[in-house]
């Protein structure tokens, strides 16, 4: 018959396959049978006595063809009783040869013969229970027959085996993984990775797995603003709801800390993985019960001034913080932190001040201010003193602040009007600004006398105080 066929050609009849025998039992198969035969034709040979011509003429005249169907009589119900034998032990040896099983399996996969390679793997099996190999073979069998019930039904078997290693794991749970993405089953997924209890595997596909959003705050009564951060495993967003509705894709993002000041929250969170994977629902109620922040107080109050002064912010802990701005939003902690007086800005200004606790913005303290100066030396004056003097000890080398081949400068900036020891003064800092536009400040500071121009060099004592020391040269005003 033809490698592979289930039925004869010629007739259509069902071919039957028959265990193979081994050539050395086949060989003494036929040695026997060959020897009895041998006896057949010569019955004295088993009795080892010899006869004389005149005596076998006798016997052969007597009973020429008694002995011989005697023999036959005999020794044919022998010899099929020792085929029959000789089936059925070879029956037995190949029924419970492992390695038979598998090989012929084998064959017959290669042949396409799947339903005859199932009979052999599930026999292999039973003689090796705990062989998980030989499941991943039989699943691969019911693959090719197109069986994707049995073949998914094996899988899980072997995911489920606590006997199996990491490396078997890990493909048991990739091919099943591989049969739910292909139908889009990102649920089913998601539940056999958590229900496995593996923790390897769990971080292997945690990609594919949506575990409930953590809570860094435990639930319960607080006398203090609590920042709440969510977290979640894995590559995805989360959603969050405060009023105890059931939150969704539509539902507000969690980006960052959820600040909880006061009153009762019901927070209630969902992730939702990159796979479209939604977690369980996780749910924590709060009840906040603090006093509201005051607004920090300020020692100028707002008006017009015509000379320089100090801000400052009074009657501060150590451990508080206070921000400010000066464009009319509301402080952050991305605003300006206050660390000590700042001097009002020549002109209009506006400072909004707040004390943040915990990323929660308190009441806060606004000041708006004119700062005007009665004098005929102005800011841009100021500088130009600067760079006079520069220029002239050799510290820049021309007008436009070289000082060197780098292409780096020093520029002059102002900064404030300020007032140190009873006088007033222009604040002046130099900047290295180099080829690329990038800048930085060079730690020289100079101080003009806003009235008479006198040029000093500004410098900061133990406790950060500004002090002058003076430098000889007067500025010119604008009506010399």
């Amino acid at each position: 018959m033809a490698e592979g066929a289930l039925y004869c050609e010629h007739c259509g009849e069902d071919i039957h396959i028959v265990p193979d025998f081994e050539p050395e039992l086949e060989q003494n198969i036929q040695q026997i049978i060959s020897g009895i035969m041998e006896g057949l034709d010569d019955p004295d040979r088993e009795t080892g006595e010899e006869k004389t011509t005149e005596e076998e003429s006798i016997a052969d005249s007597k009973a020429p063809h008694k002995k011989k169907w005697v023999w036959l009589a005999a020794v044919i119900p022998a010899v099929l009783l020792l085929a029959a034998c000789i089936g059925a032990g070879m029956w037995l040896y190949l029924n419970n040869s492992l390695n038979y099983q598998i090989e012929r399996a084998e064959q017959c996969v290669q042949s396409g013969a799947y339903d005859t390679a199932v009979k052999h793997y599930e026999r292999a099996l039973e003689l090796d229970e705990s062989n998980i190999e030989l499941q991943f073979s039989l699943a691969e069998v019911y693959l090719l027959k197109n069986n994707k019930i049995e073949y998914e039904y094996l899988l899980r078997e072997i995911a489920g085996n606590e006997s199996a290693s990491l490396e078997q794991l890990d493909r048991a749970y990739g091919k099943l993984i591989a049969i739910y993405r292909a139908r889009g089953d990102y649920d089913t997924i998601n539940q056999l990775i958590l229900g496995s209890g593996n923790e390897q595997m769990i971080s292997i596909y945690q990609n594919y797995i949506a575990n409930p959003p953590e809570f860094s705050v435990m639930e319960g009564y607080y006398t203090s603003i609590q920042p709440l951060k969510l977290t979640a495993m894995g590559s995805g967003k989360i959603y969050y709801t405060l009023d105890g509705s059931d939150p969704d894709i539509h539902s507000t993002r969690y980006t960052m800390p959820i600040i909880l000041e006061k009153g009762k929250y019901v927070v209630k969170a969902v992730f939702i993985n990159d796979n479209g994977i939604c977690s369980d629902i996780a749910s924590r109620e709060y009840f906040i019960d603090n006093d509201d922040i005051p607004a920090p107080e300020i020692s100028v109050v707002s008006g017009e001034y015509y000379a320089p002064v100090y801000i400052e912010v009074m009657d501060l802990d150590e451990d508080e913080e206070v921000y400010y701005t000066t464009d009319g939003t509301q402080p952050t902690y991305s605003s300006n932190r206050y660390t000590g007086p700042i001097p009002m800005p020549l002109g209009t200004s506006r400072f909004i001040f707040a004390r943040i606790v915990d990323g929660v913005t308190g009441e806060v303290s606004e000041r708006n201010y004119v700062l005007t100066l009665n004098t005929e030396i102005t800011p841009a004056m100021a500088v130009d003193r600067v760079k006079q003097y520069v220029r002239e000890t050799g510290r820049i080398l021309d007008d436009g602040g070289h000082f060197d081949d780098s292409g780096a400068v020093y520029v002059y900036e102002f900064l404030y009007a300020v007032n140190i020891d009873d006088a007033d003064y222009y604040t002046i800092a130099e900047v290295r600004r180099d080829p690329d536009g990038s800048q930085v400040r060079t730690g020289s500071f100079f101080a003009v006398n806003i009235y008479d121009g006198t040029l000093y060099r500004q410098q900061y004592d133990e406790i950060n105080r500004p002090v002058v020391t003076a430098i000889d040269g007067e500025l010119e005003t604008a009506a010399q």
